[in-house]
């Protein structure tokens, strides 16, 4: 009998011992024939076996049958430690995010495939760490479970761009069919979490609100976000954990409005963004915008917490409101040379504008009054540059050693004269 281990070929045989040579009555003795690339060696064993242990552990039948190391090998094949790891990392990530069995195999399946793509062969050690995130990334989305890219980087501590490189890599080379994340989806499953919607010891009456009708409002105040530039190229979380705020503000504004935020939250069982206080920040400003333009709360004084109570009519208004607190840039064009219009010399231009430049906080005044444009806060409040330093003295000193043109040449080389010379000569045959 062939016995396989690496290189060598075993070869084991039973010899029995004693007078009766025809059955194996006595205890046999065991040799063992090694052969290693071609060469035979054998060694006897001063070790005996009893009948029983050769019977049951060789039997007779095909005993002496030779079987191929290729084809034995395939059999025995284990996972390397890199797949060992990643596996575990998959299962890790899965029961840290409580996604469900079904989910959890098929990312590991992925994973398996991606590993075994020539494409990631040759890839960083953590670019293939973040192998295992792009698949529950993708297993998510195919299930249209709402988990973001942000929440997935904040696991695997990695930046976005990385992450979303090895996420289209992936999709790319496997021929995954990914979904879009609906936000809708994403706005009822964030929701879902909220410990608000049935009584509790940590939770007072007047907190406890209908799932139904908070959803709805919700989903209003994530629309109305999206129509002015709030939702695009940002987390969505935050934006939705600021939406429910307000919609859970505006069903009973009376006994919620003293409610912070931070307590909102806690309450909920739900974590704080940080960029959730800017997200508000910025849906109350449109929201009083929006209700500047609404003719019934113009005599009053609205701030942002008194806005809050008008949020259901300022949503039901939604489209006219907006259309009539914001213009468009042709607008915005237009009414900036408008005053310009009249003759150069004209005199009362000549004094508006003196007027306009020795008040100018009036004309701040009237601009934030009047309706702006609907752009994107990224052009509305743009980041601080960094100044450059400006040139000492030294710097703007002519030393002589500065760079000059092809045209300076030519200028300082040839004069009129010498042009004409070089023309006149030029012409000569």
């Amino acid at each position: 009998m062939l016995l396989e281990h690496g290189f060598y070929e075993v070869r084991i045989m039973c010899i029995p011992v004693g007078k009766n040579s025809g059955g194996l009555k006595d205890p046999s003795v065991l040799i063992i024939e090694i052969q290693y690339h071609g060469h035979l060696a054998a060694q006897n064993l001063s070790d005996t076996v009893p009948q029983s242990h050769c019977e049951t552990t060789w039997p007779n039948t095909g005993c002496f049958s030779e079987v191929a190391y290729s084809q034995s090998t395939g059999q025995k094949e284990q996972l390397s430690r890199c797949l060992q790891r990643g596996i575990r990392r998959v299962q890790d990530l899965c029961k840290v995010l409580q996604l469900p069995t079904v989910f959890e195999e098929t990312a590991v399946s992925y994973f398996q495939r991606a590993l075994q793509h020539p494409s990631f062969h040759l890839v960083s050690l953590e670019k293939k760490e973040l192998l295992g995130g792009c698949c529950i990334f993708v297993t998510c989305r195919q299930h249209n479970w709402p988990l973001t890219m942000g929440t997935i980087c904040s696991l695997l501590y990695v930046k976005q761009e990385l992450f979303a490189s090895v996420y289209l890599s992936l999709q790319k080379e496997l021929g995954l069919s990914v979904p879009a994340l609906s936000l809708g989806d994403l706005v009822k499953t964030h929701l879902n979490s909220f410990q608000l919607f049935q009584h509790a010891a940590n939770v007072p009456a007047p907190f406890v609100e209908d799932k139904e009708k908070m959803v709805a409002r919700t989903m209003q105040i994530v629309e109305l976000a999206s129509e002015t530039w709030l939702v695009t190229g940002r987390h969505p979380i935050p934006i939705v954990t600021a939406a429910a705020f307000l919609s859970w503000q505006s069903l009973q504004p009376a006994a919620r409005l003293t409610c912070t935020f931070a307590r909102f939250c806690k309450l909920a069982g739900v974590d704080l963004p940080p960029p959730a206080h800017l997200r508000l920040k910025e849906l109350l400003e449109i929201l009083l915008r929006m209700a500047s333009q609404l003719a019934w709360l113009r005599v009053f004084n609205m701030d942002k917490k008194t806005v809050v109570k008008h949020i259901g009519d300022l949503l039901q208004h939604r489209i006219f409101l907006l259309k009539n607190a914001f213009c468009l840039e042709d607008e915005e064009e237009q009414r900036a040379v408008a005053p310009g219009e009249g003759s150069p010399g004209s005199p009362p231009a000549a004094g508006g504008a003196a007027q306009e430049e020795g008040c100018p906080s009036e004309r701040k005044r009237q601009h934030e009054g009047g309706p702006r444009p609907l752009l994107p806060p990224c052009l509305i409040n743009p980041r601080k540059r960094l100044r450059t330093a400006a040139p000492s003295a030294s710097d703007s000193a002519i030393t002589g050693d500065e760079p000059i043109s092809d045209s300076e040449i030519e200028q300082y080389l040839r004069g009129p004269e010498e042009i004409r010379a070089f023309r006149k000569a030029k012409a000569w045959p």
